[in-house]
């Protein structure tokens, strides 16, 4: 039996991210929505016939994290011996996928000499999928039938040849379905991109020493986070943290996490978080084990490759008919936004007793997601605007957070302004940092993200999905609590109203939503911080000279 080689170890994971990397590459290019070819929300990855992710790019964690899910059920109802050369197979149903509906997978088959030996897929946001709301994210849903079409693991392609009808059943129940169409095409293209460079990788190397160094790869992640882990002292540490709302009720919903640690065996128990709820924050298995797989990566080692390998040391433990864990038909639009993000801030508590030096303090907590929809006087056609906010990022041990970022469980760019107010009615009035008004420590947190629409011309809908408006986000050692988020309706006669962070309604010409995202905790005692950072945010506007002296003693 061949042994696995180090250095054609290294060149095999370089060939195998790059390989993922172009594919992402070539669905951004060949994307139509704003959403993906401008804010690229959107991943990509290689994985084993049997669903084990061998290489993924550096797209959106939350993507990566629960595509092997995907994968491996998507193998269940289409085993190997069912698939051609020229299949791929789309899916989105959150029960089976993981993800929430606007997540649609494309997962494709690569063939050798005959054989299947590998799977690509992909996963896009797609800016609609039918439901309640333009968007298809109702803050309102209490369960998945209101939150949009439902695909099971069908072909979207037999032997090479696109299934038209499935295409235009799909597009027939879409808000947008130039745009579904677009993007559909633009992930079968990086899937094309990745079979042929797998092809010609195989081709090179052969089947066989293909298969042992992609199981060599899985392995070597494996020892290199089991090794991190037994540098970890034995013991067991808890820690809670809350959601605010779930669309039908406010007040306090906890995500309970405990890590116990024995000599390298790693148990994550979500034991004692809230049972599922009515509203649209429940979180499926896929998600919550993507939210713990970032965070022990960031944690214990940031640069062991992204694969299975990295994750088969830690057990994680949810209760089923939970909040991290629910039964059909829950709905699940909004976990992706938020309770994702709590999941990982638990997580991150944790570790914030056992190694503090590593472990930042809590970012902002959302990925603020905001939907404007309906019909465009400019086209006659619908439009679907979707985009997540950023926000402070925490404050580690000797760096401040960073200011207006995705952090955590996302990482899409924004949308530019001048695509913005060419593609839709709607025009940005503001578009700046927040000033800080907490997150204060010897390190602080990143400011929170400002953002003003104007609506246009006509009645638009509009849905709002944030926390931490009334919970702060948590410092460590001494460090304030984080910049709470907000959001405001101007009416056009200027009134204000003050709208929840889940909000959803019709928005009439004229009026402006007003978006401020949370800022990051703070890490250490604010009368700590040295007087050169204090000057500097007081000359960038973060802060004013008065609220320095209260504040930090200045």
């Amino acid at each position: 039996m061949k042994k696995v080689d180090p250095i054609t170890l290294e060149v095999m994971r370089n060939v195998l991210q790059s390989i993922a990397e172009e594919m992402g590459a070539a669905l951004i290019r060949t994307a139509l929505s704003t959403n993906i070819k401008d804010r690229r929300d959107c991943s990509s990855g290689i994985y084993t016939m049997d669903g084990g992710l061998v290489a993924q790019a550096e797209h959106i964690p939350l993507h990566l994290g629960l595509m092997p899910a995907v994968v491996k059920k998507v193998i269940e109802y289409f085993p190997p011996e069912s698939l051609h050369p020229g299949d791929a197979i789309i899916v989105n149903d959150p029960f089976v996928s993981g993800s929430h509906l606007p997540d649609i997978s494309v997962i494709a088959p690569v063939f050798y000499n005959g054989k299947p030996v590998a799977m690509v897929a992909n996963l896009a946001h797609h800016v609609d999928v039918g439901g309640m709301t333009p968007g298809s994210l109702p803050v309102q849903a209490t369960e998945i039938f209101q939150e949009g079409l439902r695909i099971p693991p069908m072909k979207i392609r037999k032997k090479g040849f696109l299934n038209e009808e499935l295409i235009n059943f799909i597009k027939h129940n879409v808000r947008t379905p130039k745009e579904f169409e677009g993007d559909l095409q633009a992930q079968i293209a990086g899937c094309n991109v990745g079979e042929r460079r797998l092809y010609d990788v195989f081709k090179k190397y052969g089947a066989e020493t293909m298969q042992l160094y992609m199981e060599g790869l899985m392995d070597y992640s494996e020892n290199r986070m089991k090794a991190e882990l037994k540098k970890l002292p034995n013991g067991s540490w808890e820690f809670e943290d809350y959601l605010e709302s779930d669309g039908q009720m406010e007040g306090k919903i906890p995500v309970h996490c405990r890590i116990t640690i024995n000599d390298g065996d790693v148990t994550v128990d979500f034991t004692g978080s809230s049972r599922q709820v009515k509203g649209c924050i429940n979180s499926t298995r896929a998600v919550t084990m993507a939210c713990v797989y970032y965070a022990f990566k960031a944690v214990c080692d940031p640069d062991i490759p992204s694969n299975e390998g990295a994750f088969r040391a830690v057990k994680v433990i949810t209760e089923k008919g939970s909040i991290v864990d629910p039964e059909f038909p829950a709905a699940v639009n909004s976990a992706n936004c938020n309770t994702s993000q709590r999941v990982v801030d638990v997580v991150l508590g944790v570790f914030a007793q056992i190694v503090p030096e590593r472990t930042p303090a809590a970012s902002n907590g959302s990925m603020n997601a905001v939907t404007v929809g309906g019909i465009n006087p400019r086209t006659g056609r619908y439009f679907s605007y979707i985009e997540c906010y950023g926000g402070g990022q925490g404050a580690m041990d000797g760096q401040d957070g960073m200011d207006g970022v995705h952090s955590n469980m996302t990482n899409s760019r924004n949308a530019p302004v001048e695509v913005i107010e060419t593609e839709y009615p709607i025009r940005v009035e503001c578009y700046k940092l927040a000033k800080l008004d907490g997150g204060e420590g010897k390190y602080r947190g990143g400011a929170g993200l400002c953002r003003e629409l104007r609506i246009l011309e006509s009645d638009a809908y509009v849905t709002v999905s944030m926390e931490r408006c009334a919970i702060k986000p948590w410092g460590l050692n001494g460090g304030n609590g984080g910049t709470n988020s907000s959001c405001t309706l101007t009416l056009p006669d200027g009134e204000v109203k003050k709208l929840s962070t889940k909000f959803a309604g019709k928005v009439e010409p004229n009026s402006v939503i007003t978006i401020t995202t949370a800022g990051g905790g703070g890490n250490g005692k604010p009368e700590e911080r040295d007087r050169a950072s204090i000057e500097v945010d007081i000359r960038a506007g973060f802060i004013t000279e008065e609220y320095a002296r209260k504040v930090y003693n200045y």
